[in-house]
């Protein structure tokens, strides 16, 4: 693998990193207020909203095993590269050619993803909103998809392949990471510490088998975004703010955490650890 980066700047730039784990915070207080009438409100939720929940929570499932129909193709994010501007050494240019690219390339395509889905989270958000509490249906699972689409292509980015099954459940894990409390994320980054052994790998998979608290986790964070999505104008205004919020938060994730992986592979080529 060629190196591009100085010892010194991946250690640099891992420092960054291990800050922002250091500064997850527990869920902040509209999260919390937000979660409280969530019991209530799903008395008056429309059955069929009920039923694509259900739907939703099964197709997470069929994605960790399968991919489902949320896998992407690396060939989208391969494109991003060219279109900034970077040369393949040789053709066809492949997800292991990705791994040869400077980190700063990386990052850059990774936030040409982050800001691009953001902005169709934040228009989705607000055309949801106009509709109430009856366009749930259509939001949650277009945030599940947006989310698992823009962590399969941060993980493009830094040249890892959401069709290795284990791929997936990192993403998964990402994806859970967002949702969770300050005790929560603890576990989720110890667990991902040691990510790249095969053991720790089928122990997070087998650990997975209960991945149903991901979506309800996920699912409880549109508590308070029903709340005000019986408000037709703060439906539109909260729709747009939460879904922004989001999937921001799913791609900064992401970046990290991937960002991080990469690092430490180029820092210690001959090392597993995460």
């Amino acid at each position: 693998m060629t190196t591009f980066e100085s010892r010194d700047f991946l250690i640099e730039e891992l420092r960054k990193i291990e800050d922002w784990e250091n500064d997850q915070k527990d869920l902040w207080f509209w999260e919390k207020l937000g979660r409280l009438p969530f019991a209530l409100l799903d008395r008056v939720t429309p059955k069929f909203a009920q039923d694509k929940i259900g739907t939703i929570i099964d197709e997470l499932g069929k994605y960790i095993h399968t991919g489902g129909d949320y896998l992407v193709k690396e060939e989208t994010v391969l494109k991003k590269f060219k279109q900034k501007g970077f040369t393949p050494k040789s053709e066809p240019f492949t997800l292991r050619d990705v791994q040869d690219i400077p980190l700063g390339k990386m990052d850059e395509i990774a936030n040409v993803i982050r800001t691009s889905n953001t902005k169709l989270a934040t228009v989705q958000g607000a055309t949801t909103g106009i509709g109430g509490i009856l366009t749930l249906s259509i939001d949650i699972p277009f945030l599940i998809g947006l989310s698992l689409k823009v962590l399969q292509e941060i993980a493009i980015s830094y040249g890892y392949d959401p069709n290795d099954k284990a791929e997936r459940v990192f993403i998964v894990k990402c994806l859970q990471f967002t949702s969770s409390d300050i005790v929560g994320k603890k576990a989720i980054l110890e667990d991902l510490s040691s990510f790249q052994t095969e053991n720790q790998k089928k122990q997070m998979l087998s650990q997975l088998q209960g991945w149903r608290e991901v979506i309800f986790t996920y699912r409880d964070n549109f508590g308070w975004k029903k709340l005000f999505q019986m408000v037709p104008i703060a439906g539109i205004i909260f729709g747009a703010f939460l879904n922004r919020s989001m999937v921001g938060d799913v791609a900064e994730a992401g970046i990290m955490l991937y960002r991080k992986r990469r690092i430490l592979e180029r820092m210690n080529p001959s090392e597993t650890s995460f």
